[in-house]
């Protein structure tokens, strides 16, 4: 797996297939997996990352959109204590760091933004905080996507 493989202008396979885990199968996704992350860095990612900055950035200062979770092989699922049939095994989801709770808002509004502008649709937006850790589960299946929206804020 070359790790600097770009999925889109500012996303890298690296980046999205990272894990604190170690596995015997090294977290490599198999060939549709990359294509579902392809699909959700350059018609969602992307797309979040500009809007955000047009908004909330400086000039000359771009914020980036940081990807913590992206594909999970089944064990690394597994060890991590993701859920069974999560949408990360297939490459279809990511979980985005979010700086507290008003840049998780604003994420997760531009997310909503470009869902009803591009008429395109979304499987899960969650909005989730552990501590004072804040992120939004993000995920586009190829098809039958739910347009679950919720909040997870233990």
């Amino acid at each position: 797996m070359n790790k600097q493989a770009r999925l889109s202008p500012h996303f890298t396979l690296g980046e999205l297939c990272k894990t604190s885990y170690h596995t015997a199968d090294g977290n490599i996704p198999p060939r549709v997996a990359i294509e579902n992350l392809k699909r959700l860095c350059n018609e969602w990612l992307e797309d979040l990352r500009y809007s955000y900055n047009r908004l909330y950035g400086e000039e000359g200062h771009d914020i980036p959109v940081i990807i913590t979770s992206g594909y999970r092989s089944e064990d690394v699922n597994l060890k991590c204590g993701g859920a069974k049939g999560s949408n990360h095994l297939t490459g279809c989801a990511a979980d985005i760091r979010c700086y507290g709770p008003e840049q998780m808002i604003r994420m997760a509004g531009i997310l909503l933004d470009i869902a009803d502008g591009t008429k395109r649709d979304f499987d899960e937006l969650i909005q989730e905080k552990r501590g004072s850790t804040y992120w939004i589960h993000f995920a586009v299946r190829p098809k039958d996507n739910r347009r679950k929206i919720l909040f997870d804020c233990r």
